[in-house]
């Protein structure tokens, strides 16, 4: 297996004591040395049933801030990934085809086994002191979501954040975990001293796709809780509207119902990203699909037969009809969460509207997950 770069030196001795408070993971553990592996890794199962099925392997990796490589799209030029693998089960999750240079298939191993960098905090420390660091800023959330629900026990996140507030270096988080409140006061101090970029994922708000298509996250109302939270606090965040899923969350009710509760929740900016299929992604999604909406596999075929992404024309309608809608609700203006009825309703085509209020795209792009140019 390729672990080479996540190694384990020293096996557990004895099962540690139990976190005081953690009521999430207190119930017994079973603590064992893959023989698998051979560098040595360890696999942790906790038998609470919220991680009943899953596998945590703990690895002490040689290095945490990654850089892009030159070809990459993404306009960024460097990440944290403290995990690898995401128990939010998104199924089309573009980071599955990740799991497969670790040989665990991007399906269910992806799902249920995943892999913690354990001594994470320490090599950002360790690296922010390098002489031949240069104080770029770094981007999380970009592979799995950096928040996600192990990040409760593993608490790698406050040192983190902690060690880049530190170094005064300019970060940037996009997730869709909730989880993010717990580190609020930690990161308002970051932004005292550096640039903090911040954003929640909601590619819709429809219930019964959110419980089908991403099972393991927090619903979408409460992520627009947290980014209304955020916001109060000072920390300015905006929504991250993706995916939007061709025929089952782009029409133009769904499109609008999404639109103005981030507006509702004063997020200060809405970027929407349709879909996309690479390999590892495509053939999970697909079987999902057939199972979930067979009537729609024709039409997928045909929309994403020749590659990974929707026809321009395709992701350009979407993006204008978002456009609209933000200036329509005045993405960006300050507002009042939760939304009540009337503060939903659609104003008036002919209501004015600031620069402010029109869709702005991540701060400097650093978060975009699309092949698209940056529009501001």
């Amino acid at each position: 297996m390729r672990w080479d770069h996540l190694r384990l030196d020293d096996q557990l001795a004895a099962d540690p004591e139990p976190d005081d408070g953690d009521t999430l993971f207190t119930p017994p553990r079973r603590d064992v040395a893959l023989p698998l592996i051979e560098r040595g890794a360890v696999a942790r199962t906790f038998d609470t049933p919220g991680f009943r099925g899953m596998t945590f392997f703990e690895v002490q990796a040689k290095s945490v801030v990654n850089r892009v490589p030159d070809a990459s799209r993404m306009p960024f030029r460097w990440t944290i990934n403290p995990y690898r693998g995401c128990q939010h089960s998104c199924v089309y999750c573009y980071a599955r085809h990740s799991h497969s240079y670790l040989e665990f298939d991007t399906g269910k191993d992806f799902d249920t086994k995943v892999v913690v960098k354990v001594n994470a905090p320490e090599l950002v420390r360790k690296k922010m002191a390098s002489p031949g660091w240069q104080g770029e800023h770094i981007a999380m959330g970009t592979n799995v979501d950096c928040y996600q629900r192990a990040e409760g026990r593993y608490r790698l996140m406050p040192g983190i954040i902690g060690a880049l507030k530190d170094a005064a270096n300019p970060f940037s988080i996009l997730t869709k975990g909730t989880l993010i409140l717990r580190d609020i006061e930690l990161l308002a101090e970051a932004a005292q001293v550096t640039d903090v970029g911040l954003n929640v994922s909601v590619g819709f708000v429809d219930k019964e796709l959110w419980r089908s298509v991403e099972p393991g996250t927090p619903a979408p109302a409460r992520r627009l809780e947290a980014c209304a939270a955020l916001n109060e606090r000072g920390l300015r965040c905006g929504v991250l509207m993706g995916p939007v899923i061709p025929f089952l969350s782009d029409a133009p009710a769904q499109l609008e119902a999404a639109v103005s509760q981030i507006a509702a929740a004063g997020a200060t900016q809405v970027t929407p990203i349709v879909l996309h299929l690479r390999p590892g992604t495509r053939d999970w999604f697909f079987r999902w699909l057939g199972a979930s909406h067979p009537g729609l596999v024709g039409r997928y075929l045909d929309l994403y037969g020749r590659g990974a992404y929707a026809p321009k024309a395709y992701q350009a309608r979407i993006a204008g009809r978002v456009r609209e809608l933000a200036d329509k609700y005045r993405v960006g203006r300050p507002s009042r969460w939760p939304p009540s009825p009337s503060s939903i309703r659609p104003r008036p085509s002919s209501s004015p509207c600031s620069e402010g209020g029109k869709i702005a795209w991540l701060s400097r792009c650093s978060l975009l997950h699309s092949p698209g140019r940056c529009i501001t």
